[in-house]
């Protein structure tokens, strides 16, 4: 049997337009970091190798990121979305986690949309989708815009960031919510790898 102190996979396969995105993926590797024996891959998707790609199938979890353009999400990871048919004819990513977190220019900004592809995309794979699991924060006259998931999404983390915003910030509850969404998937991964090992004989 393999020991359940060897490392977990987590992959994250994202697109960035402004650097936004960007922020958030780095804030998800952090929260997947703190997990112990978890390692973390960044990759691009309009630019990803024939060796990310099998990094891809060979993660335990793969956390989808994109800014939402239009409702839904960016056309690089549409692309990158129809070239990942190849992996469902040989149901490549069959039960692996999966998770997802986007940006747009407006509080609600249709990223439902967004999340909903990814977590469409999931499902054709037969992956396992994660969801934030946070309840909605700043809903309250108690509550304020630094709650964790204070845009209230559920399938996934999402943040908001001003359209004619050139630096590349992020909302201090949006970091701390997609760092949260790290976290819970190496959480979550770790836990469904270890019950799998543990049935090995």
């Amino acid at each position: 049997m393999t020991a359940l102190t060897d490392p977990v996979r987590i992959s994250i396969a994202c697109h960035g337009g402004r650097g936004h995105t960007a922020r958030l993926a780095e804030a998800v590797r952090a929260g997947a970091s703190r997990v112990p024996h978890t390692e973390v891959a960044s990759i691009q998707v309009d630019r990803i190798t024939g060796q990310e790609w099998h990094r891809l199938d060979d993660a335990d979890a793969i956390v989808f990121g994109a800014p939402t353009y239009m409702g839904t999400a960016s056309s690089a990871f549409h692309a990158f979305a129809e070239a990942s048919a190849r992996r469902w004819l040989t149901r490549r990513w069959q039960d692996k986690l999966a998770a997802g977190f986007t940006n747009s220019g407006s509080m609600a900004g249709d990223k439902a949309g967004t999340l909903g592809f990814f977590a469409t995309l999931a499902a054709q794979h037969g992956m396992l989708w994660a969801s934030l699991g946070l309840p909605p924060g700043w809903n309250s006259s108690s509550g304020s815009e630094f709650d964790l998931n204070r845009l209230g999404f559920f399938q996934g983390a999402a943040a908001q960031s001003a359209v004619d915003d050139r630096s590349g910030a992020v909302h201090k509850s949006d970091l701390a919510t997609a760092e949260h969404l790290g976290h819970r998937v190496a959480e979550l991964t770790r836990t469904l790898v270890a019950g799998r090992r543990a049935l090995e004989p």
